[in-house]
């Protein structure tokens, strides 16, 4: 039986012992059926794994011995993915694929041209539908690392979510003078490590939000002359940077004991 993948909400460094919780618990004893002295492997979603080995049950968690480090690689490079809320379920499928190609942090945020909105009282409750999403994607693609979704931003407050020293990149099917293959192969910008990448809903960006973000420092790229859908567009980018510069590049990772 392959060994079941567990998330642990809490850092292992330096840890001998951890806890895991109800939905743990109910996944390992009741649908994995496993009991005292099984093996799992425990992740911590901050590059941290080990083999481990379950102590007991109470009513309400899981008693894990954590026992071997598995090591892991380094991430080469940080990604984080600003998502113009789209419509119907498609951010949950962007939030899968961007969790299990490898991306730091989602942040979902309002367009002007957003069909889909969520209220005020909705919101929490998407983004820990969202971040469970993200949860099981790691735990499925063998990621060592947790995808962070944060809260659902204005435009403007996703602007200035971006560090100083990110690559900041706003995709818009109306750029006519850059596309994302310049910008990985330009050599002015070939030791980038953090990348910030903004991606529109249905309707594409105004020429106002665009130009917001060029005031902001966001460099205005395109894919070229091919127009996807948004749920494709986000993993298409996402894979073509992780190619050329993360975890797809033809670089030997190094590799954290």
């Amino acid at each position: 039986m392959t060994i079941p993948r567990i998330y642990s909400p809490e850092p292992l460094e330096n840890k001998k012992t951890c806890e895991l919780g109800p939905d743990n618990l109910k996944y390992l004893r009741q649908v994995m059926r496993l009991k005292q002295g099984d093996k799992v492997n425990i992740f911590d979603g901050f590059g941290r794994e080990f083999e481990a080995a379950i102590k007991g049950f109470s009513t309400k968690t899981v008693f894990i011995e954590l026992e071997k480090i598995i090591p892991t690689a380094i991430k080469e490079i940080c990604i984080t993915l600003a998502q113009a809320i789209p419509k119907a379920g498609k951010m949950d499928t962007i939030v899968k694929s961007a969790s299990e190609l490898g991306v730091d942090v989602i942040i979902p945020f309002d367009a002007v041209r957003s069909v889909g909105r969520i209220s005020g009282e909705k919101s929490p409750l998407k983004v820990a539908r969202w971040q469970k999403i993200a949860g099981e994607a790691a735990r499925s693609s063998h990621s060592s690392y947790l995808t962070k979704v944060s809260k659902v931003s204005s435009f403007t407050d996703m602007l200035v979510a971006a560090s100083s020293d990110a690559l900041r990149l706003i995709f818009w099917e109306e750029e006519s003078q850059k596309t994302i293959k310049d910008i990985l192969t330009d050599k002015a910008l070939a030791d980038s490590k953090n990348f910030f990448i903004v991606i529109g809903p249905e309707g594409g960006f105004s020429k106002d939000e665009v130009t917001m973000a060029k005031e902001e420092g966001f460099i205005s790229v395109s894919l070229g002359k091919q127009i996807l859908k948004v749920e494709t567009a986000a993993a298409a980018i996402i894979s073509i940077i992780q190619y050329e510069k993360g975890i797809f590049s033809n670089r030997s990772p190094e590799v954290k004991k």
